[in-house]
């Protein structure tokens, strides 16, 4: 058996593993590169692998950076199965026409303002394609046993999103769990991760492996930003990730109005594709900690903005009020037209309440730059930019070292470090060397490891 590290490693996006036995072939997360330009040239630079003998894809859940280049890969012609959870799999039935809609417009928008350096800028894939990709998903259950050839897995609840799962692999006499993106203990909406069995070796992620949440609760944080914004009679611009960190924020914003810790001041949810996802959110109660009152409460104090005339009608609003827009590092989405119009506002605040990859205008702005460049125009930026960790879905260094404690893992089970900045990945390796007797390794790009 081999692995081989084509994505998710020296970075946060990207996620893509091969494991391959005499017999098969699997793709473990299939998913976009986001964030430098560098990196993101890579969507465009063909696998090295054998697409027709690829035999399945196995997805551990439905953010971009995990599942976003499924419909590139059915383009270049794949048309095995991908196995995911029934919630992931209406996440991708969003997400993923959303990625190819976005790319359509863009490329639209780069060719029609001549700001590409192609003639006729192209998406990496369309609506179309995206849609058609979801013929492949065949859902599970957790703990549903699958078998792919010689290949036998299957899905345990990692808390992190709706459908989020690691996915524990049997092949050949060894057992490979790979950890997805981990959730937190005492998530918002979300269940606690699941410990982890016995195995030979864990590929486990590292977004916040050299971080430590902000020990603040996030409500009041959050009550803090919202009450200084009515206060100064401006808008609150909230960039979120349609999938979990949009309901966070509806059904804290919710809970404080309702207790009465900030004013009812309008809030808008401007993200076609979140306002679905919240329909999702109620329909999979199962998967999360708020009940059906909750859920529906949520979605009751917010107005939904479905389409571009009521997006754009946002720009008579009377201030002050709240927008939630995506995309949750603001490198697309309505998000920039409201940047586009109000960032030159001393009375903006925007809120970025998530992990910012490298190289997005997210990063940018919370590195204090002057100016954000939007659909080739520069913007000055004279809004206050302000950031609250406790909505990360993500565990910290410490919560992932406590995953590992609770799990049955041996105390010398091997470890690869994946999906992580070098400096997180760095950060985690030499707290879990110095802390744990774990075999602890960094993954490389394309590395193989051979069992």
């Amino acid at each position: 058996m081999r692995i081989t590290f084509l994505g998710g490693t020296e970075t946060v996006t990207g996620s893509k593993f091969l494991l391959e036995t005499e017999r098969s072939k699997v793709l473990i997360d299939c998913g976009l590169y986001q964030g430098y330009k560098w990196l993101r040239e890579r969507n465009w630079q063909p696998l090295p692998l054998d697409i027709d003998k690829l035999d399945a894809v196995l997805l551990t859940h439905a953010h971009l950076d995990h599942s976003g280049y499924i419909p590139a890969l059915y383009k270049h012609g794949f048309r095995g199965p991908v196995f995911t959870h029934h919630a992931t799999k209406d996440l991708c039935q969003i997400l993923l026409a959303d990625s190819g809609h976005i790319q359509e417009e863009d490329a639209k928008y780069y060719s029609k303002h001549k700001l590409s350096k192609h003639e006729q800028p192209e998406p990496l894939y369309d609506r179309q394609t995206a849609e058609s990709s979801m013929k492949l998903f065949q859902s599970v259950d957790f703990d549903e046993q699958v078998e792919v050839g010689d290949i036998r897995f299957h899905l345990q609840p990692a808390g992190h999103i709706l459908g989020a799962a690691s996915i524990i692999i049997e092949a050949e006499g060894k057992r490979i769990g790979f950890s997805g993106d981990v959730g937190r203990f005492d998530d918002v909406l979300m269940k606690p991760p699941r410990p982890l069995p016995e195995l030979d070796l864990l590929l486990m992620e590292s977004t916040y492996g050299n971080r430590q949440h902000d020990p603040q609760d996030a409500a009041q944080q959050l009550a803090a930003v919202v009450n200084r914004v009515a206060k100064n009679g401006g808008v609150l611009l909230v960039p979120a990730f349609a999938v979990g960190r949009a309901q966070a924020l509806q059904h804290l914003l919710a809970t404080l109005m309702q207790e009465g810790a900030i004013p009812k001041l309008p809030i808008y949810l401007d993200s076609p594709m979140a306002i679905k996802v919240s329909d999702i959110f109620c329909h999979h109660s199962d998967q999360h900690r708020l009940s059906h009152e909750q859920c529906h409460h949520m979605c009751d104090v917010v107005t939904y903005t479905r389409t571009v005339d009521e997006s754009k009608a946002l720009a008579g609003q009377a201030f002050p009020h709240i927008i939630i827009a995506g995309s949750g590092m603001a490198t697309g989405g309505r998000i920039l037209h409201h940047f586009k119009r109000l960032l030159s506002d001393s009375r903006t605040t925007v809120l970025f309440t998530g992990y910012q990859a490298g190289g997005t205008r997210g990063a940018k702005m919370l590195e204090g730059v002057d100016a954000v460049k939007i659909h080739g125009s520069w913007i000055p930026l004279r809004a206050e930019v302000e950031v609250i960790s406790g909505l990360s879905g993500h565990a910290d260094y410490l919560e992932l070292t406590e995953w590992l404690h609770q799990s049955k893992l041996a105390s010398t089970t091997p470890i690869k470090l994946i999906h992580g900045d070098p400096e997180a990945l760095e950060g985690l390796r030499v707290h879990l060397q110095e802390q744990t007797e774990f075999k602890v390794d960094v993954a490389g790009y394309r590395d193989i490891l051979r069992l």
